[in-house]
C-alpha cells in the first residue's frame, strides 16, 4: 500500500499539473499518474511512486512538456520488465511509447559502464540512439533524483556515482544547455569525490555569506536606480554560487577564493538585446572594468547555444564583481536548455521551433568530430554515418550506417566474418542482409570451418555496406583463386616435364626460365593458362626464348598489379587489351565479367547486363572473369536518368545539385511531353558510390518524381 504521504504527494502533484499545462494539455500525464499509482499501490512500491514524482518534478521545473513529464512518471514507476509497451501505445499513444522504448536503450548503455566501456564511447552511443533528445532530459533529472537519494549512502557508492555523473551526465547536461541540473549534477559529485574541499569551499561561502548578500543587496539598488532612470524593464537578482565550479576556477586561474571576480555577483535579466548592451554601458559608467574580463556570448554564443554578457568589474567598496546580462529568452534557455523550448501557441500545440533546436542539438551533440576539428557539415552527419551496435560481450562497435551483421562479423574479426552464416540481433534470428539499428546487441553464428560466397559481393544484394569488409572478401577470393590455379599449374607442369622426359627438372629453374622470380606465381599463371607449353620447353631446353604465341601475355602478379587504361584485371592480370561495354557502361564496385571480342581485345560488361545475360551458350565459353585492380582517379563513364515534373529552371536545378557533388557532366539530353521532363545525363565518375551521392541529391530537387542509373 502507497503511504498517506505518497497519497497527499500525488494529489499535490496532479494539481501542479493541471496548473503548469492547463486541462488541455494534462491529460495525458494525469492519466499515467494514475497508472503508475495503481501499479505501485497493486505491488507495494511507495519508494517507486516516491521516485517518479521526484523525477517528474524536476522536469516540470525545467518547463518540459506533456509526454516528457508522462514518460518520466511511468518510467520511474514501473520496471522495464514489467512494460507492455503495445498496451502502452495502445492507452496513451505512440509518442509516449517511443520515449519508452528510448528509455530501455538509453539503460542498457548506462549499465556498461561497470564493464570498462570506453566513457566516450558510452557518451557518441547515448547521443547516438536518444533519436528524440527528451530521453536524455529524463535520464538526467533521473541522475539528479538519484545522487539527492544517496547523501548517507556508502562511501565508495557515492564515489563510483560522482565519478560516473562527472564523466558522461554533467557534460550531456552542459551540451544540451540544462544549466540548472549541470549545476546540481557537478556539485553533489564533487561533494561525493572530494568530501574534505567541497566543506571548505562551503565553509568559506558561509563565514562570508551575511556580508556577501549585503553587498549585493546594496549594488542590485544602485543598478535599480539608474536602469529606472531610463525607464528599462529589468529583474535583478544575485547569482547563486556552486562550490564545483569555485574549484574549478580556483584551479584553473590558480588563485584563492577571495581573488575569483564571480563570488559576488549578479544577473540582470531584460526584454530585448538592444536593451542587454544598454545595460553593460551603464555598469561600466559606473564601476571600473577589469581588464580581460568581458565576454560576449551574444555575438558569439557558446557551442551549447549560451548566449549572455559577461563582464567583472571593480564595484563599491573596491570589490570585485561579476555581472552576467541577458535577455528572458536567454535565461530560459541557459536554465532549462531544451527543456525550455516547449510553449504553448494560441491554445495550440507545442512551439514547432522545438523540433529545429532538436536538429540543432544534434550537430552540437557530435563530440567526436569537434574533438577532430571537423568541419559543420561533417559534424552534423556524425550519427547519419555512424552506427553503434555491441557485442554479446558489451562491447561497443561503431559501423557505417546501413550495416549488416555481415559487417558486424568482419569488424570483430576477419575469419569470424569469412565463416559467417546467421545472426541473432536482440535474441531473434535474422537474415545476413538485415540492416542493423543503434544500440542493438549482435550475435553471430558460424561454421567451423568455410568461407565468404560471392554474392556477398554484390551491391545490388546488400549484404555488405563497409568498404573495409568488401576488401576483405576480395582478397579472401583472390587468395582462394590463387592457390586453386597455383595446384592446377604444379598438375600441368608435372605432366608437361613428363612429356619432355624432364621429370628431374627444378620447377623453379623453369619459372625463373619463364621470367618468374616466384615459383608459386608462375604456377598459378600455369594454371590461369598464362603461359604456354612452349615457353616451358624453352626454359627445360634452353632454347633462344621466343615472343608468346597468341593472346599470352607475360603475367604480372595480381597483388602487385599497376593501373591500366580501364583499372580491370581479366582472370588477374593486369595488361590484358579491355575496353569499356557502352551498353552497360560498369563502374567501381559493379560485379563485371570480359567478353573476348573478335578483333578489340576483351570488352568489360556488368556481370547482369542484357547483352551478357541474353547470351547464346556457343558464346559463353568466350567469357572471362574480371575484377577492378587499382583504378585510382580514373574516370568512368556512366548514364543516369530523371523523370521529373516541367517547370522552368528543372535543368538548372539538376545541374546545380550535381555540379555540388563535383561531378562532371559529359553529355545531357532532354525531351519534354506533356506535364513532365525526361532527362538523361552522362557522368563522369570514379565509382558506383558517386553515382548514388548524384541520384540523392537530385532526387531531393523540388518536382523529381524518379531518378536511376540506366
Amino acid at each position: 500500500m502507497l503511504t498517506s504521504t505518497a497519497t497527499t504527494g500525488a494529489s499535490a502533484f496532479e494539481a501542479e499539473l493541471q496548473k503548469r499545462f492547463g486541462p488541455q494539455f494534462a491529460d495525458l500525464p494525469v492519466r499515467c499518474l494514475h497508472f503508475a499509482q495503481a501499479a505501485c499501490q497493486a505491488t507495494s512500491r511507495p519508494d517507486a511512486f516516491d521516485r517518479a514524482l521526484g523525477v517528474a518534478g524536476l522536469l516540470l521545473v525545467q518547463g518540459a512538456d506533456p509526454e516528457t513529464v508522462a514518460a518520466a512518471i511511468v518510467s520511474q514507476a514501473i520496471p522495464e520488465a514489467d512494460l507492455d509497451l503495445d498496451a502502452i501505445q495502445a492507452n496513451f499513444g505512440a509518442e509516449l511509447a517511443s520515449l519508452l522504448r528510448g528509455l530501455s536503450r538509453a539503460g542498457r548503455i548506462e549499465t556498461l559502464n561497470s564493464k570498462g566501456v570506453d566513457i566516450e564511447q558510452l557518451r557518441k552511443m547515448l547521443l547516438a540512439i536518444a533519436e528524440d533528445v527528451r530521453v536524455v532530459l529524463i535520464k538526467l533529472a533521473e541522475r539528479v533524483v538519484y545522487l539527492r537519494s544517496i547523501t548517507k549512502a556508502d562511501d565508495a557508492l557515492r564515489r563510483a556515482a560522482g565519478k560516473q555523473t562527472l564523466a558522461l551526465f554533467a557534460p550531456l547536461a552542459n551540451r544540451l544547455g540544462v544549466s540548472e541540473m549541470k549545476w546540481e549534477l557537478e556539485d553533489y559529485a564533487f561533494r561525493f569525490q572530494e568530501p574534505d574541499v567541497y566543506k571548505k569551499i562551503a565553509q568559506l561561502l558561509d563565514e562570508k555569506r551575511n556580508d556577501r548578500e549585503a553587498y549585493i543587496q546594496r549594488v542590485i539598488a544602485t543598478l535599480r536606480q539608474e536602469l529606472d532612470a531610463l525607464g528599462i524593464q529589468a529583474t535583478i537578482q544575485g547569482r547563486p554560487k556552486h562550490i564545483y565550479s569555485i574549484w574549478r576556477k580556483m584551479g584553473g586561474k590558480n588563485v584563492g577564493f577571495e581573488q575569483l571576480y564571480d563570488i559576488r555577483a549578479v544577473r540582470v535579466i531584460v526584454p530585448s538585446i538592444r536593451e542587454c548592451y544598454t545595460v553593460l554601458g551603464i555598469v561600466h559608467d559606473l564601476w571600473t572594468p577589469v581588464e580581460g574580463e568581458f565576454d560576449d556570448y551574444i555575438a558569439s554564443p557558446k557551442a551549447n547555444n549560451y548566449r549572455s554578457l559577461h563582464t567583472a568589474v571593480v564595484g563599491p567598496e573596491g570589490q570585485t564583481l561579476e555581472v552576467q546580462v541577458r535577455t528572458e529568452e536567454m535565461h530560459q534557455h541557459s536554465e532549462h536548455g531544451v527543456a525550455a523550448h516547449w510553449r504553448y501557441k494560441e491554445g495550440g500545440r507545442a512551439d514547432r521551433k522545438f523540433d529545429t533546436k532538436i536538429a540543432w542539438l544534434r550537430q552540437v551533440l557530435a563530440w567526436k568530430s569537434e574533438l577532430a576539428g571537423g568541419a559543420d557539415r561533417e559534424r552534423a552527419s556524425l550519427f547519419e554515418d555512424t552506427i553503434y551496435v555491441l557485442t554479446p560481450q558489451g562491447k561497443v562497435v561503431d559501423l557505417p550506417a546501413g550495416s549488416t551483421p555481415l559487417d558486424f562479423a568482419y569488424h570483430v574479426h576477419t575469419d569470424l566474418g569469412h565463416r559467417c552464416r546467421g545472426a541473432k540481433v536482440d535474441g531473434h534470428m535474422v537474415p545476413l542482409d538485415y540492416h542493423l539499428r543503434n544500440a542493438q546487441t549482435v550475435e553471430i553464428m558460424s561454421t567451423k570451418q568455410g568461407g565468404p560466397s560471392r554474392d556477398w559481393l554484390s551491391p545490388q544484394l546488400g549484404y555488405l555496406a563497409s568498404p573495409r569488409a568488401l576488401a576483405k572478401v576480395r582478397q579472401w577470393f583472390r587468395h582462394e583463386d590463387f592457390e586453386k590455379d597455383a595446384a592446377e599449374g604444379r598438375t600441368a607442369l608435372e605432366k608437361e616435364l613428363q612429356r619432355l622426359g624432364s621429370t628431374g627438372f627444378a620447377h623453379d629453374r623453369v619459372a625463373g626460365g619463364c621470367g618468374f622470380d616466384k615459383l608459386e606465381e608462375f604456377l598459378a599463371a600455369l594454371g590461369r593458362g598464362e603461359v604456354t607449353s612452349r615457353q616451358i620447353e624453352i626454359a627445360v631446353r634452353g632454347e633462344a626464348p621466343v615472343a608468346p604465341a597468341g593472346p599470352i601475355v607475360p603475367i604480372t602478379p595480381a597483388a602487385s598489379s599497376g593501373r591500366t587504361s580501364s583499372g580491370v584485371l581479366v582472370l588477374g592480370v593486369n595488361n590484358i587489351a579491355t575496353l569499356m561495354a557502352k551498353c552497360c557502361k560498369p563502374v567501381p564496385p559493379d560485379p563485371i565479367i570480359g567478353f573476348i571480342t573478335r578483333t578489340r581485345g576483351v570488352m568489360v560488361h556488368r556481370q547482369d547486363c542484357t547483352n551478357i545475360t541474353g547470351l547464346r551458350e556457343d558464346q559463353r565459353d568466350r567469357l572471362m572473369p574480371a575484377e577492378w585492380g587499382k583504378t585510382g582517379d580514373a574516370p568512368f563513364s556512366a548514364d543516369f536518368e530523371v523523370v521529373a515534373k516541367d517547370r522552368q529552371g528543372l535543368l538548372r536545378d539538376i545541374s546545380d545539385a550535381i555540379s555540388r557533388e563535383r561531378i562532371n557532366v559529359t553529355g545531357v539530353n532532354t525531351l519534354s511531353r506533356g506535364a513532365h521532363a525526361y532527362m538523361r545525363f552522362t557522368l563522369q565518375v570514379s565509382s558506383s558510390d558517386s553515382i548514388q551521392r548524384v541520384l540523392r541529391a537530385v532526387k531531393d530537387v523540388p518536382g523529381v518524381d524518379t531518378a536511376r542509373r540506366l
